[in-house]
């Protein structure tokens, strides 16, 4: 199968989104099906790369999200390649430029075109003038223009399922959990990190990894540090990743006069995630915003325990507490912390462990993705004919 994935952001861009269109690209291509990437041109790649099967197309930073692009032109061009390397379906990654660029050379080539719905958009309305311009009604209205006329939508999660339910949209819905890459995610088991972060080795390590922005609620997990200190003096914490709220949590550590247990690594480069997993003991989120859940089954994926916000999506994953624990307060986050580097680091029974690691890894992903292509394609070919005999 030849599948066309339009996305706005890809690497060298680091994200949730582009971390699981990077796993899906590589897991289909290992089932034997050819993915070529359309996505924007980005300034932090090198002149010259040579990147197989991926098509870059002019663009600029996003109004409000400077750390993303969003391209201007490219429709012809990208519907000339599309048709040279005879693209059997579009999969779009998201509602904006490469989105309804995608949908266009769908529409061009005659072929289905599905998408991907990986953002909550209400959960970030405060980015655009405060949350004074857009309404929630506006996102409604938004979505289901853009999945109009689409043959298929994926929802990383219930809660994504759920919320395009009551948004109206009647196209089909398939629940496809983002996999990740098991193999590289433990590969160069010989670092030590710990090491290089000066970090001691009777020390115990909490790691939270993600995009800093106030979204995902790192603020939280500083304000528990204090008493999880009290109970084990020589805890770190470990920020790893960037983005616009470092300055913020800084000053907040400054503030709680946390510094000797507060560790910013700043970008991780996503080959190199897996020892950062792998030399925590614990693995803590506080975002109630995740759709797909990434970091938390990457952590899993290399042995280690999670305690993480209480979403729809987390019931799936953390159904044993070998896994890790959900929390929706404070307190009980905090409990859970204290408990969990209570019982020391007990590695996760290598039996439950290796069942999991079935359910989320990348070729299931893949598999998961590629029926939904399938379908998607037997239906839209039924419609052709039924619309001929008519």
């Amino acid at each position: 199968m030849n599948i066309g994935i339009f996305t706005d952001t890809y690497f060298p861009q680091i994200s949730g989104v582009a971390t699981s269109i990077k796993t899906l690209k590589e897991a289909l291509e290992k089932q034997g099906h050819n993915v070529f990437i359309f996505t924007t041109t980005d300034p932090h790649l090198e002149k010259g790369t040579i990147e197989p099967n991926i098509f870059r197309f002019s663009s600029v930073p996003f109004i409000s999200f400077t750390d993303r692009r969003i391209a201007f032109r490219g429709f012809f061009e990208a519907t000339k390649v599309a048709k040279e390397v005879q693209l059997d379906i579009v999969h779009t990654q998201t509602e904006f430029a490469l989105g309804i660029m995608g949908k266009y050379v769908a529409h061009q080539l005659k072929i289905p075109a599905i998408h991907t719905y990986h953002t909550m958009y209400e959960d970030y309305l405060h980015y655009v003038l405060n949350g004074h311009l857009l309404r929630p009604y506006h996102v409604k209205q938004f979505t289901k223009t853009y999945l109009k006329n689409m043959d298929g939508v994926i929802a990383p999660s219930k809660r994504v399922e759920n919320l395009l339910t009551r948004y109206g949209v009647d196209i089909p819905i398939k629940i496809v959990p983002t996999g990740v890459d098991i193999d590289s995610i433990n590969n160069d088991p010989n670092r030590d990190v710990r090491k290089e972060l000066g970090i001691s080795e009777d020390s115990q390590v909490i790691l939270t990894l993600s995009r800093i922005a106030a979204e995902k609620k790192i603020d939280h997990i500083l304000n528990s540090m204090s008493q999880i200190i009290e109970d084990f003096p020589k805890v770190k914490l470990v920020i790893a990743g960037d983005g616009p709220d470092v300055d913020q949590l800084k000053d907040q550590v400054e503030r709680l006069t946390l510094e000797d247990y507060v560790i910013f690594t700043g970008d991780v480069d996503h080959n190199e995630v897996g020892i950062y997993y792998r030399m925590a003991d614990l693995f803590v989120s506080a975002s109630d915003t995740e759709t797909q859940g990434l970091t938390y089954i990457e952590a899993l994926a290399a042995g280690t325990k999670c305690v993480v916000y209480d979403t729809d999506y987390t019931e799936g994953v953390f159904d044993q507490p070998e896994f890790g624990k959900v929390f929706t307060t404070q307190k009980e986050m905090t409990t859970e912390i204290i408990d969990y580097l209570a019982e020391g680091r007990k590695p996760i029974p290598e039996a439950a462990l290796k069942q999991k690691m079935i359910q989320i890894s990348a070729d299931t992903f893949a598999t998961e993705v590629c029926d939904f292509y399938q379908m998607a394609i037997d239906n839209y070919q039924e419609k052709q004919e039924e619309d001929l005999n008519d």
